[in-house]
């Protein structure tokens, strides 16, 4: 298979006409017909047949339609690649975050980059750090933000800012001078309070911490993400443990208080040690070192 016969099989394919994969290809219908023909007698079995008007793949087309798509896929990647190669501001920014990242402070730097780069392709991806591991791993994404310490998958890591775990609670939970004070893990025997099923390290450790408190918390209600614990919280579902960037980033009327407990989260960049960051890349990361600092910073004061 020739890659001009790839181009129109696949082509053929899309639209269901000789007519349509010609215009697809901006070629003559007759020249699609000739090329069509030419590919059926190298393979030396037809590709499709007609039927109602429309051009039907046959058994052998379908066989070979999967590696087709897959071939096609790699030349829309490679025409992506070649049109972005010119300008180093043209090169696409990947970046696979946490759905807490995803919500204030990664807009908030791909705002700040498209004015001093306006031509800067972007592509964003919330992921799990899981997930983020995985994609940066098989190159579907450069640089990833993370509350997790990924360094043992072979990772370099790059700390951005850092702050302390929150409670949160429904509004009113709390009197204004005790919003000041950290809360000692202590006080959260016995009381109501949304379980976080993450798996992941921090996740663990909080776990860890409340299994410990004696009489323990009463959970009823389990979630999966942070985001999804402030929003019960706010309804009045009992107290959570969440990260400070959930905390402050969300958009809930929930009340907060630092964690009374040596346990630090940090905000990590990772990217692949093969992969040194571009210009384009280091100057994202410190907008988004930035935003995180100064939500950090203005929530203390």
């Amino acid at each position: 298979m020739r890659l001009r016969y790839i181009e129109l099989f696949h082509a053929v394919l899309s639209t269901g006409s000789l007519t349509g994969a010609a215009n697809l290809l901006n070629i003559s219908q007759p020249a699609a017909s000739k090329a069509l023909q030419q590919a059926e007698n190298h393979l030396g079995f037809p590709l499709f047949s007609r039927v109602r008007g429309r051009l039907q793949p046959t058994q052998q087309a379908l066989l070979m339609r999967h590696h087709i798509d897959r071939i096609m896929r790699e030349m829309y990647d490679l025409q992506r690649l070649s049109a972005n190669i010119t300008r180093p501001e043209s090169h696409p920014l990947r970046v696979t975050c946490t759905p807490t990242m995803a919500q204030m402070l990664v807009p908030d730097a791909i705002a700040r980059l498209g004015k001093v780069y306006p031509g800067t392709i972007v592509e964003l991806y919330t992921q799990h750090s899981a997930a983020m591991c995985e994609s940066l791993m098989l190159r579907e994404s450069d640089i990833g933000l993370t509350l997790q310490d990924m360094s043992h998958h072979g990772l370099l890591e790059q700390p951005l800012c850092g702050g302390n775990v929150m409670v949160i609670a429904p509004p009113g939970w709390w009197s204004a001078r005790e919003l000041d004070k950290p809360l000692p893990i202590a006080a959260l025997a016995g009381q109501p309070m949304i379980g976080i099923t993450v798996a992941d390290a921090l996740g663990n450790m909080l776990q860890g911490h409340l299994a410990k408190v004696d009489p323990a918390p009463r959970i009823n209600v389990w979630v999966q993400t942070y985001q999804l614990a402030c929003a019960l919280v706010a309804r009045g579902g009992g107290l959570a443990l969440v990260d400070p960037f959930t905390a402050r980033c969300s958009k809930e009327p929930v009340q907060m208080r630092p964690l009374k407990l040596q346990l630090d989260v940090t905000l990590r960049a990772v990217y692949r040690p093969d992969s040194p960051l571009n210009g384009v890349q280091t100057r994202f990361l410190d907008y988004v070192h930035e935003f995180a600092q100064g939500l950090l910073t203005a929530a203390s004061t």
